[in-house]
């Protein structure tokens, strides 16, 4: 059969009007049978026929039914075409002329309604008053009608037809607030192929598209929320992924307590307790977050922390519980809102809080699936909520426990001066600094950092740095120092539960010790994983001290420390600092190290301020810490050296010249006779149990130091002599007199030194 003969032509109504040859040799009817019957009673005995044949059809004939005007009516010409199967043309039929929930409209070439199918009869399709010959564009709202006359004009001049285009804006009768439809635009063309006007669908989808849109919403909270570290962060993030898509206003209270870092309260909650407000987002400004005051009682609010049941509720201008909360009520009137739901933030059955969203007047109220995204959005919250209050209670330990370990300003040195610049994780790191006075008026210069951040960091830290000061005390050298902190680092590794490191991570620790003698104008330094100091010399220029590098702490298998002793004029600037400060302030490439020009005659407190801001701005990963020291000298009159005989005339020689000494510098009777007295002690040791040379050196500083040196490396001790014995108390009796005394040892020999307070006017 030839494409394009015509089989049917079909009216409105799914009757039939013309019935032609072909339809008879491929159906089997008449057209006296079946002219003026409906179209659905001609097709089911066909339709039941998988292979509908006639005399001289091929084995499958294929139809398309194509919609024309024909006058002021729309009729449906059933064409002969190819590649179609005829059971389905049949079923298309049949759907076609049956009611559907698709409403069609012919439109004329002014967009007039000038008929409207079956299935639009009788449904409130079309506002109230919109008769026929009405145009189609009016369905819609203002700014919906200039849009959709734009489409179906376009429609009509070019001829490709707009299907499935959603609009919203509808208004229908019966029906709250706006609808959307999925608009469908065809032309409709005369036999001859003249335009004749367009063919309009339209289907209701707002149920579909609310749907979806809910879905979307639900999908972006769980996206968006969660993210923040603290909790006026998460609750920021809520009400930023709520307002405007789901509500024009959205405001989160959080319960007071929970914010200070305590457990939630018991529900229900009592009338009395406190409500922070957290977080909002709306068109008003001005409304007060960070504003703590109590929750009003007999309002949706309180009940809902009362019951844990969210509430949708209508806001008129008389609504009774706006009475109740006065402030709330001002917000509201601002705001606009006619439309609330209350929803708790509830995690385990504990109350945590409570949010409010709010629509206007220019949008749709709320309604029950409203309620189920509210609760769903709110869920999520809470979790994220419970989460970082937990992580904010061990972040607050950790920032405590750093802030109690770490010296809050560096230890005021008379033979230094000192600044630093501390730029802490934000969830406590293991970065640390000391300044630890030494006899003999030198100081130490510690800067350390545990690998991680956190309590374990933290709490190892400060471990590391008790440890610090106690191996300091025995007044080792720097190399020394290092390698017994080792063995404590090592020890605290080997401690921790394998949950307790981060990602698994062994524990590790790098650190740099400095100490710095005033007297002889030198510098002894060893690092642990820390590259070596930078130095500023009087004249302006800077060199990294050559010292052997070092593994980092609790590192198996890989000691020891080297140290290394360099000279440092007076005046010379000593800069230290973590891995961090060490690769972009320190290193010869560095790319902050020309701010450290000028160091030799600046301020360093004015130092560490212009570094500051770089240096956070440009770190990525670690803690940073930089310690500035510009050296002094001692004077020279304030030190007593003397060569000292290995016979026992060295005793009376050494008094001699300790009480002229301490006449000169103006000490007190009672210091210099103790003074007289251990030094007389000291020497006698040497004597008896050292070996040459020795010799004698009183220093003053802010403490009197009596050191005696000698050629052996045998360590004194005390000793505790029964009342028969005419030996063995010297060193006891020094021991009681002085505040502290200890011995270093050397290359070749050692030094025996005791302090007291200088006792000067």
């Amino acid at each position: 059969m030839p494409s394009g003969d015509v089989l049917v032509l079909v009216d409105e109504d799914g009757r039939v009007i013309e019935w032609g040859p072909p339809a008879e040799a491929l159906l089997g009817w008449s057209a006296e049978e079946a002219v003026g019957r409906e179209v659905t009673a001609l097709l089911p005995e066909a339709a039941a026929d998988d292979e509908l044949r006639g005399e001289g059809f091929p084995e499958a004939t294929s139809v398309l039914v194509k919609p024309i005007l024909l006058g002021a009516s729309v009729v449906w010409r059933v064409l002969v075409a190819e590649d179609s199967v005829p059971g389905r043309d049949v079923a298309i039929l049949n759907v076609l002329f049956a009611p559907s929930p698709v409403g069609l409209h012919v439109l004329d070439e002014e967009l007039r309604v000038v008929r409207r199918s079956t299935a639009t009869r009788g449904r409130p399709y079309l506002p109230a008053g919109h008769p026929v010959g009405s145009r189609f564009t009016e369905l819609f709202e203002r700014e919906g009608s200039e849009a959709e006359t734009a489409v179906a004009r376009g429609v009509l001049e070019s001829g490709q037809p707009v299907v499935n285009r959603l609009v919203r804006g509808v208004r229908v009768p019966g029906k709250p607030g706006h609808r959307t439809h999925s608009v469908s635009y065809f032309r409709l063309e005369g036999p001859d192929g003249d335009v004749r006007g367009l063919m309009a669908s339209e289907m209701d989808v707002t149920q579909r598209e609310n749907a979806q849109r809910r879905l979307a919403l639900l999908d972006a909270v769980r996206a968006r929320v969660g993210h923040g570290l603290n909790l006026a962060a998460v609750c920021r993030e809520l009400v930023a992924a709520m307002v405007p898509s789901f509500a024009t206003t959205a405001v989160v209270e959080v319960i007071e307590d929970i914010v200070r870092g305590e457990e939630p309260p018991a529900v229900p909650v009592r009338q009395d307790v406190l409500l922070r407000r957290a977080a909002f987002q709306g068109p008003d400004p001005a409304y007060p977050v960070g504003e703590v005051r109590p929750m009003p009682a007999d309002t949706p609010f309180s009940y809902v922390l009362a019951d844990l049941r969210p509430r949708l509720l209508a806001i008129e201008d008389d609504t009774p519980w706006l009475d109740a909360d006065p402030a709330r009520a001002e917000i509201i009137r601002r705001c606009g809102a006619r439309s609330l739901i209350v929803a708790p933030l509830v995690l385990r059955g504990l109350a945590l809080g409570v949010v409010s969203f709010y629509r206007d007047r220019r949008v749709d109220p709320f309604d029950e699936d409203d309620l189920t995204v509210a609760s769903g959005s709110c869920a999520h919250a809470a979790l994220c909520v419970d989460n970082v209050t937990r992580y904010m209670r061990e972040w607050v330990v950790a920032q405590t426990v750093q802030r109690r370990l770490l010296p809050q300003e560096p230890a005021a040195q008379p033979a230094l001066d000192v600044s630093s610049l501390h730029l802490p994780h934000p969830d406590g790191g293991g970065a640390w600094f000391d300044t630890i006075a030494l006899p003999g008026a030198r100081t130490a210069l510690v800067v350390g950092d545990v690998a991680g951040e956190g309590i374990i960091a933290a709490i190892t830290m400060g471990l590391l740095r008790t440890a610090i000061h106690t191996l300091a005390a025995m007044d080792l050298r720097p190399d020394e120092l290092l390698a017994r902190l080792n063995d404590t680092a090592t020890r605290l590794a080997a401690g921790y539960a394998p949950g307790d490191l981060p990602d698994q991570e062994p524990l590790t620790a790098s650190c740099a010790v400095a100490i710095y003698d005033p007297v002889d104008l030198t510098c002894t330094v060893a690092c642990a994983g820390i590259a070596e100091p930078l130095a500023v010399f009087p004249d302006g220029t800077s060199a990294n001290l050559s010292v052997p590098p070092g593994p980092p702490l609790a590192d198996p298998g890989r000691a020891p420390f080297p140290a290394a002793t360099v000279d440092l004029p007076e005046g010379s600037v000593l800069a230290l600092g973590t891995a961090v400060v060490a690769h972009e302030l320190l290193a010869p490439s560095g790319p902050l190290r020309p701010l450290l020009d000028g160091a030799a005659t600046r301020p360093l407190q004015d130092l560490c301020d212009t570094i500051g801001p770089e240096l956070d701005a440009g770190h990525r990963a670690g803690e940073p810490l930089l310690l500035l020291a510009r050296t002094k000298a001692l004077p020279r009159d304030h030190v007593l050296t003397l060569a000292l005989p290995a016979d026992p005339e060295a005793a009376p020689i050494a008094r001699k010249a300790t009480r002229d000494q301490l006449d000169q510098w103006g000490v007190d009777e009672e210091t210099a006779f103790t003074s007289e007295l251990i030094v007389s002690e000291l020497v006698g040791n040497a004597v008896r149990h050292g070996a040459p040379p020795l010799r004698l050196r009183l220093i003053l500083g802010k403490m009197l130091t009596c050191e005696v040196s000698d050629g052996a490396t045998s360590a004194p001790h005390v000793q505790h002599a029964r009342t028969v014995d005419e030996t063995g108390r010297g060193l006891f009796i020094m021991a009681t007199l002085a505040d502290q005394w200890g011995t270093r040892f050397h290359a070749r020999g050692k030094t025996v030194w005791a302090e007291q307070p200088a006792g000067t006017a």
